[in-house]
């Protein structure tokens, strides 16, 4: 009899034991969800309380984990900010009498719900007016190799009828003044703010250009950036190259690219530092654009060494597209074998607002590919389709 009551407690704990980790393993196995919320949200989020108790709950009602909330744009804080205009939050504070960035972040943090300081590092949008500018001249620009920003500011001229500008301004990473200045933003946020989960490193690249070129080798038919007198100088006083007038080797333009490249890796890597000093369990990601090549090439996002380096814990592709073979194509060939598990898919489900079966049909791939994070842009195309919310609750809860 002892013995039946020893194998029966056996087979209940076995049976038991594979219950949980059947469990355990279906629950790892359910990728992160996430969305990006705009600071021109019209949902505003950051202007009522009771548009935050609506975001808590959509969450919720949808399985969102993740919340990737701008509040850092153009070089304007939608924050107690010290460093640069707060114009918005001190609008906000007049009309409500409280800081509703500190009601989200509770309100999130008692349901589980991860927020991420999303902030939109070396564009400027059209700011010309912005702070740093005042602070630092134009000089801190990042320029193409003919002396212009990504954004026409005396009207288009005649190379534009062949090459389309990215119509930002963007900061030179490889200008000092601009890391220092971006890294005390990012370290700002963390000690004001510690109940944010993550930071959200967005535009962390050197502004694009259709067409785009592959490196600096084919600059002589393209457009590429990184010009400025600052950036130069540095790369001349660090490889001996004027890159203006030095030989056009394969050598040559290899160092300049890698340099660019450093240029931006830098940015990340003092953010990281800085940040995780204040709160060391930080999360890290970077969003970028969703090609291997451009990313590398073009864009100087050197991304798989941010991962591999851990100044970066994860990176969200851009992965906006109408066209879902071109998705499936670049999602798999962004989910590296080394990185996989560091790479969450951004879906643009504000293109398919109106093709919610297209949307469905983007969602059940990713299912099937199993990205340990997915992420819709924005916000706002979730919390008015209550079919949305039903798909992601379904197949991600």
């Amino acid at each position: 009899m002892r013995k039946n009551r020893i194998l029966l407690l056996f087979v209940i704990s076995f049976l038991f034991l594979g219950s949980f980790l059947s469990l355990h393993a279906s629950v790892s196995n359910s990728p992160r969800i996430g969305v990006w919320i705009t600071v021109f949200s019209p949902t505003e989020i950051l202007q009522k309380t009771q548009n935050v108790d609506r975001l808590i709950e959509t969450c919720k009602r949808s399985g969102v984990t993740d919340v990737y909330l701008q509040i850092y744009r153009a070089n304007k804080a939608y924050y107690d900010s010290r460093i640069t205009d707060k114009t918005f939050f001190d609008s906000v504070l007049a009309s409500t009498g409280q800081d509703v960035l500190k009601y989200l972040l509770a309100e999130a943090n008692k349901n589980g719900i991860k927020v991420h300081a999303w902030i939109n590092l070396l564009s400027l949008a059209h700011n010309k007016d912005a702070s740093i500018l005042k602070k630092y001249g134009r000089e801190i620009l990042a320029i193409d190799q003919y002396g212009r920003p990504a954004m026409p500011m005396n009207g288009k001229d005649e190379l534009d009828e062949y090459y389309i500008r990215e119509n930002q301004l963007f900061l030179e990473p490889g200008d000092k003044r601009v890391r220092k200045y971006l890294t005390f933003i990012a370290a700002e946020i963390i000690k004001k703010y510690p109940g944010f989960s993550g930071l959200h490193l967005d535009y962390v690249r050197y502004p694009a250009v259709v067409p785009f070129v592959p490196g600096a080798r084919f600059t002589s038919h393209g457009i590429s950036y990184g010009y400025s007198d600052a950036n130069t100088k540095a790369f001349k006083k660090a490889e001996g190259l004027d890159v203006k007038k030095m030989a056009h080797s394969r050598e040559n333009f290899l160092k300049w690219d890698g340099w660019r490249r450093k240029q931006v890796s830098t940015l990340v890597k003092d953010i990281s530092k800085k940040t995780r000093r204040i709160k060391p369990t930080l999360e890290i990601s970077c969003a970028i654009v969703p090609s291997v090549g451009r990313t590398y090439l073009t864009t100087f996002q050197d991304w798989t060494k941010w991962l591999k380096d851990k100044t970066a814990d994860y990176v969200v592709i851009m992965n906006y597209t109408d066209d879902s073979r071109l998705m499936e194509l670049q999602t798999d060939s962004m989910l590296l074998p080394d990185f996989s598990k560091k790479v969450h898919i951004g879906l643009g489900a504000y293109l398919l607002k109106n093709d919610p079966e297209k949307l469905e049909d983007q969602l059940k791939y990713l299912k099937k590919v199993s990205p340990v994070g997915i992420v819709l842009f924005s916000y706002d195309d979730l919390a008015r389709n209550p079919r949305l919310q039903k798909f992601l609750k379904d197949n991600f809860m």
